[in-house]
């Protein structure tokens, strides 16, 4: 984004610009004190600090924002938001200070993902105001962001996150990198700086994508693929801009950039695996940019201010300085088969989704042989997506959760036991055809598994697009076990011998002697109360080899 202020924005960002226009009004900035900072460390939540901290960067986005949109608004408020986030103790969240440690640097000098947005957001906002911002806020912005970000990221030794080839790779270095062509690519005495810290982002960059197939899916989901790839065009079109250089001129990058149009479910949802959500924000900026560069389906929706809960600024940037509006675009496929993640999605009247992969996938979540049903607008058969983030959620009893763990998943339980994680837990592909009749999708789940007798597990899927999935355990054992087919929903189902309804819109028809249904409530990534109705039908596999056929009809 060039360092002026923003074009004249199109008038379908008319409701964005009254969001910009109130949040900027609002004089309320949240206080960041010792006690909201040592909660974390105490409790292990992170979302009450981090509602505080992502409240002060909604003022400074929509502050900068304004301020660049309009050449006559008044800078004070601006600047004093500057001058507060400048006294910031860190830049980086409570639950990613210790990333520091690896450069022996202290919190405020630790370079993690908002650490690295906000030198963005500041530096974008001092550059962009140029003279009219008073010299002694700019002077002060341009040393924090040196001191907090330029120094660690010019530094030789290893960031933490250098090496995880996920969205920090493309966040952080993109972040940083783009701070860096805003404060100093008109300054011949910082050349060779400039030059160091964009090679490093290239080189993060380099390794960002080397973590998608060549089939371009991103295993952390359509909400990670915003923020990850987001960053990654964001800041590759700036360095277009200053040295004509193309990340994005890479046949590998025009998968990714179609990705979540192969993943959609309809009417805005979207296959809700790994910690994703059903109904993503997807911003209109980048989807406009990837539409011109690749023929991608353009946004039809412009998002609140407020569904980006972080207030990132490089999304709201790039959605008022690139987005137009224009007509929709047809998917060209109604099946969408990606073979390096092993997932399949189709959608129709209605839409069916089903995954392999493996049980170390980054936001890993224990669920090969997963599947979503969905219809009229809802998962019906779902996909729990993120739990709440907190200290334990990432920490080695993440399995205990409900959300990223084989009991929040429609998978079988073996003899009692759930699936187990890592990367030896795949999933192998042994059939995808689609016909044009039936989509036909085959799993071994074997590996998934640790129980003593168990030959083999293989998951048939058999999906037709009117509406009738047929899906087949086969089970190959040395000795009798007990078969607990679970079925994920949040609609409460019914039960009649040897059917299941939820709500008049799935129908299940079994064979198994028992069912239950267990209601479990867990927190979703709000912290809000998430309510989980767990259908288990349960059953004998018998020595030797035997078949459990589940038929659902969708309507």
């Amino acid at each position: 984004m060039p360092d002026v202020a923003f074009p004249r924005p199109a008038g379908e960002l008319a409701s964005l610009l009254r969001d910009i226009r109130a949040a900027a009004a609002d004089d309320a900035m949240p206080e960041l004190t010792y006690t909201a900072y040592r909660d974390y460390f105490d409790t292990g939540n992170r979302i009450r600090y981090e509602r505080r901290y992502f409240g002060r960067r909604a003022r400074l986005a929509a502050r900068a924002a304004q301020a660049l949109l309009d050449p006559d608004t008044d800078l004070g408020p601006l600047s004093d938001t500057l001058w507060s986030v400048c006294d910031e103790h860190t830049w980086a969240l409570p639950a990613h200070v210790r990333h520091s440690a690896d450069q022996d640097r202290g919190p405020e000098q630790c370079l993690d993902l908002f650490a690295a947005e906000t030198a963005h957001t500041l530096a974008e906002t001092v550059a962009g105001l140029g003279d009219r911002l008073d010299r002694r806020v700019a002077d002060r912005v341009r040393a924090e962001v040196d001191r907090r970000v330029f120094v660690p990221y010019t530094d030789a030794r290893p960031l933490n996150w250098e090496g995880y080839a996920n969205n920090w790779e493309a966040v952080c270095a993109g972040a940083a990198g783009m701070a860096a062509l805003a404060l100093l690519r008109d300054s011949p005495a910082d050349a060779s700086r400039l030059a160091a810290m964009l090679d490093r982002s290239r080189r993060a960059m380099d390794r960002y994508l080397s973590g998608f197939g060549d089939d371009g899916g991103c295993a952390e989901g359509v909400d990670y693929w915003v923020y990850g790839f987001g960053y990654f065009v964001y800041f590759a079109e700036a360095l277009r801009e200053h040295t004509g250089e193309d990340l994005l001129d890479r046949p590998k990058v025009a998968q990714i950039a179609a990705f979540p149009h192969r993943v959609a479910l309809g009417g805005g949802a979207y296959a809700p695996f790994s910690d994703a959500s059903e109904r993503p924000w997807l911003p209109a900026g980048l989807l406009t940019r990837l539409a011109e560069r690749f023929g991608t389906p353009p946004a039809q929706v412009v998002p609140s201010l407020h569904d980006d809960h972080c207030y990132r600024w490089g999304h709201l940037s790039r959605t008022l300085a690139w987005f137009r509006p224009a007509a929709p675009a047809a998917l060209a496929e109604t099946t969408s088969h990606l073979p390096d993640l092993a997932w399949v999605v189709h959608r129709g009247r209605f839409a069916f989704a089903a995954k392999g992969g493996h049980n170390d996938e980054p936001h890993n979540h224990n669920d090969l042989g997963h599947f979503v049903l969905h219809t009229r607008g809802e998962s019906v058969l779902d996909d729990l997506g993120a739990g709440e983030y907190t200290a334990g959620y990432f920490g080695p009893g993440r399995y205990e959760y409900l959300h990223p763990s084989a009991r929040g998943h429609s998978v079988p339980v073996i003899d009692g036991q759930v699936q187990l994680p890592g990367a030896d837990r795949a999933a192998k592909v042994l059939d995808y055809r689609d016909d044009g009749d039936t989509v036909h999708f085959d799993l071994d789940l074997t590996s998934a598994y640790q129980v003593a007798g168990l030959r083999s597990l293989v998951r048939r899927f058999r999906w037709r697009p009117d509406g009738r999935l047929e899906l087949t355990d086969e089970i190959d054992a040395e000795r009798e076990l007990t078969v607990e087919e679970v079925f994920v929903s949040r609609r409460e189902p019914t039960l009649t011998t040897g059917s299941v309804g939820w709500g008049g819109l799935v129908t299940l028809s079994h064979s198994c002697p028992q069912a239950s249904v267990e209601q479990v409530v867990a927190s979703d990534h709000q912290a809000r109360p998430d309510r989980v109705y767990r259908l288990s039908c349960t059953t004998v596999a018998p020595a030797g080899r035997s078949s459990h056929r589940f038929v659902f009809e969708v309507s």
